[in-house]
């Protein structure tokens, strides 16, 4: 699984013109599931991104996780994210988990973030899997990381 991590004051998603998921501040999650993940690599994902040391400690170094920095996470799947763009002029998604597996796995995330979010009071919001979605967001910084599990 690789996520992209975008360190936000503000994101939102948008789906047929109603707000489906918005976070005061946190992190953009953006979520590629590939062929060959299991609930194994996503545990281990969900594990980073509320780790993850990103946001500014009172020396303005990245010492705090999502949780100490009292942020949420906006998690999105975007399958593009498993792309291979190595070669040619045009991605091959042929990495990329097929459609029904890389639903029951971003879903998957999605229910356990819920779990662990309640329990570290970190607000889980998502996009809608397969929807052709509006992200916007406002930067903080900017920081931007790929994770891999």
């Amino acid at each position: 699984m690789r996520a992209l991590i975008q360190r936000v004051t503000q994101a939102q998603v948008v789906v047929e013109n109603e707000t489906v998921g918005a976070i005061a501040g946190g992190l953009l999650v953006l979520v590629g599931v590939e062929k060959g993940d299991d609930e194994a690599r996503a545990d281990k994902l969900l594990h980073k991104l509320l780790h993850y040391r990103v946001f500014g400690d009172e020396n303005d170094k990245m010492n705090l996780n999502v949780q100490q920095a009292g942020g949420s996470l906006l998690l999105v799947s975007q399958f593009t994210l498993a792309a291979d763009t190595g070669s040619g002029m045009r991605p091959s998604f042929s990495s990329a988990a097929p459609p029904a597996e890389g639903e029951r796995l971003f879903a998957y995330l999605v229910d356990k973030a819920r779990e662990r979010g309640e329990e570290l009071g970190v607000g889980i919001e998502t996009g809608r899997f397969g929807a052709n979605m509006q992200v916007s967001l406002l930067n903080d910084g900017p920081v931007t990381f790929l994770l891999e599990s």
